[in-house]
């Protein structure tokens, strides 16, 4: 903060309370009548207070950790997927726009973001998004925009949807190999594995099918 003073996000307020509200009303909606004005209102109005919430975290302010950004980005897929959602209910654009804006964009996107974080955390390594942890974060943007853009060009949904899978799969690829402490991972288990314990034998004595099985092992290290 000192690094990059300015506006502080804003706490957990009676504000978010009601937008959780909302978005919950507006999903309930939506679950039961996909289509028509009442649901479409909701979700536009879920969609504006979640879009005035993200505003709300001082997002601008992340812009030089892409570690924090991606959080960001992230969750702006929330309040996206409640517009799209509204525009399909009033019948704008195809219902699949909304629900692809919520799982491959808010979901798909969190997940590698949070991962990250925890990955860099566990492992004790500086909490600062790497070249190749960033490369997994474009690669998990461009495949939700472009399965997104899938849905609202018909005409281009081929090559898009193309491009939506090989970026995922790229992203997730990189994550699972070049993600800086994955290799660290099994070391940083490793200097903490517990002590060494020999037992001595011990017998055991049980009923299988009527039977008394007298079962004698030994536990060594």
């Amino acid at each position: 903060m000192r690094e990059n003073p300015g506006r502080l996000p804003v706490p957990f307020a009676r504000f978010d309370m009601l937008t959780v509200a909302a978005s919950a009303i507006a999903l309930l909606f939506w679950i039961v009548q996909p289509d028509g004005t009442g649901t479409g209102v909701a979700l536009a109005v879920a969609g504006a207070m979640q879009t005035i919430r993200l505003a709300r975290w001082a997002g601008d302010r992340t812009a030089r950790e892409r570690l924090l950004l991606i959080l960001h980005i992230g969750y702006a897929f929330v309040p996206l997927g409640f517009l799209l959602g509204a525009a399909a209910a009033f019948g704008q654009v195809p219902a699949a726009a909304g629900i692809h804006a919520w799982m491959a964009g808010a979901a798909g996107v969190m997940t590698l973001a949070v991962m990250s974080r925890a990955s860099l955390g566990h492992t004790g390594q500086p909490l600062t998004a790497s070249a190749a942890t960033q490369a997994i974060y474009v690669a998990i943007i461009i495949a939700a925009a472009a399965r997104i853009c899938a849905v609202l060009e018909p005409a281009h949904s081929l090559p898009l949807l193309y491009l939506a899978a090989l970026a995922w799969a790229a992203a997730f690829w990189i994550c699972g190999l070049l993600w800086p402490g994955a290799g660290r991972l099994s070391k940083a288990c490793g200097a903490r594995r517990p002590s060494r314990l020999t037992f001595k034998s011990f017998d055991l004595q049980s009923f299988d099918g009527g039977r008394l099985i007298l079962l004698k092992a030994r536990l060594m290290r």
